[in-house]
């Protein structure tokens, strides 16, 4: 089992890997974070994980380049091989502006424990805010007891998303499952 799921992210990856290099590309400079932007906005957020924060931050955008938006906020997860995560935050753009939003999602895999995170999201691709609400498909892998700074990428559409979680629980394990972003709250992760 274990070596179908790291065949399944190994294709994922595969298949991502073409729509990441044109993530690069998209958005003009006046759009976009720089990197010492976004560790001094996650810095702040995050406190005393800054140190981590900032090396997950420029290894995101070595890869993947300049996002034009990104998301601030406050998620919990549980899982016992099934499980859910639930979240809000806000979305920060240059053009667009603010807006708050909330985020669930279902995972399934080799997954036990629970976590609660503060999450930055780099964002890629956002012509207008309203991209952003629908499922975005990812695979999640962490282990950490006391706390960790991990990062994923999850793509729906043109939109690519990179969260980087500094997570605080008790988890073990990878999952694969998605994200889907709303404007109200809701209990149903599907």
């Amino acid at each position: 089992m274990l070596k179908r799921l790291v065949l399944g992210f190994t294709l994922l990856m595969g298949l991502l890997a073409p729509q990441m290099a044109a993530a690069q590309q998209g958005g003009s400079v006046g759009d976009t974070y720089s990197s010492a932007e976004l560790v001094e906005k996650g810095g702040a957020f995050f406190g005393s994980v800054a140190q981590g924060l900032a090396s997950v931050v420029e290894r995101a955008v070595s890869q993947y380049g300049l996002p034009n938006g990104y998301i601030l906020g406050e998620e919990a997860g549980g899982a016992l091989f099934a499980g859910a995560r639930y979240g809000e935050g806000t979305l920060f753009t240059r053009n667009q502006g603010e807006h708050g939003l909330f985020w669930q999602g279902p995972s399934i895999g080799f997954d036990i424990g629970g976590d609660g995170s503060k999450v930055m999201m780099l964002v890629y691709n956002l012509d207008a805010a309203q991209q952003i609400y629908g499922r975005y498909p990812g695979v999640d892998g962490s282990a950490y007891v006391v706390g960790g700074v991990g990062m994923t990428v999850m793509k729906y559409g043109d939109v690519v998303l990179v969260p980087i979680r500094s997570g605080v629980g008790i988890r073990a394990g990878v999952s694969v499952g998605y994200l889907k972003f709303t404007s109200e709250p809701t209990w149903n992760p599907f």
